[in-house]
């Protein structure tokens, strides 16, 4: 898949640490989840066992990427590697973007600390 590829070769070259740490974990999630794809018996095993790859940390917030994250699971279910269909790729991509903007999004936020009140 080119988008793990793509992953891969940007972390190599990453200054920030820890962008590059969680591009080489995304790299891995997005691998797990195409085994998954295969050795799933049917979408909703599938879309179970997606839901569970450590999008946010222990997955205690990742219910609340579910409408960006259904869709990628969607789109890496239907996957057929080795075909010559670049709109497989695309839709992986425009999915992944979508689910990474989210997700940072609720990191960020997590992250962030509200401003002091004055008195």
């Amino acid at each position: 898949m080119r988008l793990i590829d793509e992953l891969e070769r940007t972390a190599a070259a990453e200054a920030s640490p820890f962008r590059a740490q969680l591009m080489k974990e995304d790299a891995a999630r997005l691998r797990k989840l195409l085994d998954l794809a295969r050795s799933a018996g049917d979408i909703d095993t599938f879309m179970d066992g997606g839901r569970r790859l450590g999008w946010t940390q222990g997955d205690a917030r990742t219910g609340e990427l579910a409408p960006a994250l259904a869709p990628l699971l969607e789109a890496v279910f239907d996957y057929q590697p080795g075909r010559d269909d670049p709109r497989q790729e695309e839709r992986i991509r425009d999915r992944w973007l979508e689910l990474h903007r989210v997700r940072m999004e609720r990191l960020v936020g997590c992250l962030s600390t509200p401003a002091p009140r004055p008195e």
